[in-house]
């Protein structure tokens, strides 16, 4: 009887961290206009490897996973002779994107590891404000809203249509 309780606490907190339909348009969106751009490969939820940092020193659960909702990487990729689960390089760019039941000094921690592994930018994207906050380190970043033509990382040479990606 206690293995079902443990299933049933297992799915709950899956329930919980499920992304929304904003999300998901959101994360599709963003990923897509990022295609387009060929010097980049493109992941969505990619599990990176964080073994040589204490993710708890973050604010994090040892047990957590960094799994950006969407990351690039420098140079074009394709598909390996075997999987991999984690990767061991890290992304130049992580793009986090607020859920409903998410919060943003969770994903500030996120943010704090990502730049520790060497991760460059980070974006945090609030579909709800319809606000796109770019990182070059955890304390300096410039805010986009749909008063702005595109969103700018200059640290990336990235440059989005914001409309685009918020459209309703």
């Amino acid at each position: 009887m206690s293995n079902l309780l443990e299933l049933e606490v297992d799915y709950s907190e899956e329930v919980q961290e499920m992304g929304s339909y904003n999300h998901s348009l959101v994360q599709a969106r963003t990923a897509g206009l990022l295609l387009q751009i060929e010097k980049f490969s493109v992941f969505i939820e990619l599990s990176l490897d964080t073994e040589q940092v204490d993710l708890s020193q973050f604010g994090l659960k040892a047990k957590d996973e960094l799994k950006p909702d969407v990351c690039v990487y420098s140079e074009p990729k394709g598909l390996k002779e075997r999987d991999m689960l984690k990767m061991k390089e890290m992304p130049l760019l992580v793009i986090e994107i607020v859920s409903p039941k998410q919060g943003i000094d969770e994903i500030l921690g996120k943010f704090e590891a990502y730049f520790t592994l060497g991760v460059k930018s980070c974006w945090l994207v609030v579909p709800s404000l319809r606000i796109i906050n770019v990182y070059s380190r955890l304390n300096q970043y410039k805010t986009f809203d749909m008063n702005d033509s595109k969103v700018a990382d200059e640290t990336m040479g990235i440059s989005l249509p914001i409309q685009t990606i918020f459209a309703v």
